[in-house]
């Protein structure tokens, strides 16, 4: 551990932010569900998603931005498929029930799908796909956010950092879950060197002038970079039409940023789908043949001092193991920020070290 973190006991970081959340005005429920996609999010060791954003989140709940009493409601409907409108609601709260949604037309119908128009930022997309892994489903998840990454030779940025997540069960003790961005680095991750006063590789982001820089202020002040160049901007624009155009919401250079736009909603739009595993295959032989897959993946040879290669899902799994023995690192700085908002809100949950 670092003398610029401390490691945090992961139950009382999720009662703090409940609690934080919960002062701030937002129901119970929501608040203690949206702590802990927070938490959950540094137990996997995605900390870009995690508590480092909690008092920009609690500062737009404050100002409205986030609808601390939200209304969400189905606007369209069709057999398998629902819209709804998230009514400015947390993205946590809304990318909830768009999969619990999801999942239950899957029962039905053998898949579901459901947008979401009218949000905020939704955290880590691998915590919805793995809703529907809880439920024996294949799920998918992916938003939209303001456009931040530039194209080759562009001045401006052209498409958002729009994450995707793909989650399949396994039935052993972690499941496959790909959770990715479109730019090479997240820009959470900017942030989070920005607390630590760490640099960043040059090739993660540009400065305003669109010169790689190893500053993540100036990156933060820049453009992302996204990864394979035009590849990469082509599933940026997918997941953009996905969640935006299609379901009548927010997209490209009309979404606002939680950052650049404090006080407003940002607008976000989301896609869940479910798929019902079972109309396919049982489950046990879903679980050979996954199993089977694992296992020709560590079969294969690698160069010396390479580890084996694993499933997206399992570096996750073994992170969370740890750090719920070891505790989270958060930055002190982070920590410091946390316990004056705590100290203003009269919490009373303690965020205690490991």
């Amino acid at each position: 551990m670092s003398e610029l973190e401390k490691n945090i006991r992961p139950d009382s970081l999720r009662a703090f932010v409940s609690e934080l959340f919960t002062a701030g005005g937002m129901r119970p429920r929501e608040a203690d569900w949206f702590a802990e996609s927070i938490v959950q999010a540094n137990l996997w060791g995605i900390d870009s998603h995690g508590v480092i954003r909690v008092p920009t989140y609690f500062s737009r709940i404050l100002n409205n931005a986030i609808n601390r009493s939200p209304n969400l409601r189905t606007y369209r409907k069709a057999p398998a498929l629902t819209l709804l409108d998230a009514d400015g609601a947390a993205g946590a709260v809304a990318g909830r029930a768009a999969m619990e949604q999801a999942v239950a037309d899957a029962k039905t119908h053998g898949v579901g799908v459901c947008g979401v128009t009218n949000s905020n930022h939704f955290g880590a997309a691998a915590l919805y796909s793995r809703l529907a892994v809880e439920q024996d489903m294949v799920g998918l998840a992916m938003t939209n956010v303001k456009p931040l990454i530039a194209a080759p030779g562009a001045k401006a940025p052209v498409v958002g950092n729009n994450p995707f997540s793909i989650a399949v069960p396994t039935y052993c003790s972690f499941p496959f879950s790909l959770d990715m961005s479109i730019s090479v680095a997240a820009g959470g991750k900017l942030r989070l060197a920005a607390a630590r006063g760490e640099r960043i590789p040059l090739d993660w982001a540009v400065d305003p002038d669109g010169r790689p820089t190893d500053d993540p202020q100036a990156a933060l002040n820049g453009f992302l970079l996204p990864i394979g160049g035009y590849k990469g901007l082509g599933l940026a624009y997918a997941v953009d039409i996905l969640s935006g155009v299609i379901t009548g919401g927010l997209f490209a250079d009309r979404m606002r940023s939680m950052y650049h736009d404090p006080d407003l909603p940002s607008g976000t739009g989301h896609l869940m789908i479910a798929m019902d595993l079972k109309a396919w295959i049982a489950p046990e032989e879903m679980k050979r043949r996954m199993e089977h897959y694992h296992g020709f993946l560590q079969s294969i040879p690698m160069a010396e001092g390479a580890g084996p290669l694993v499933f997206p899902g399992e570096p996750e799994a073994r992170q969370e193991a740890r750090r719920r023995k070891e505790g989270i690192p958060i930055p002190r700085s982070t920590l410091e920020t946390l316990e004056q908002l705590g100290a203003r809100q009269g919490v009373r949950s303690r965020l205690e070290a490991v």
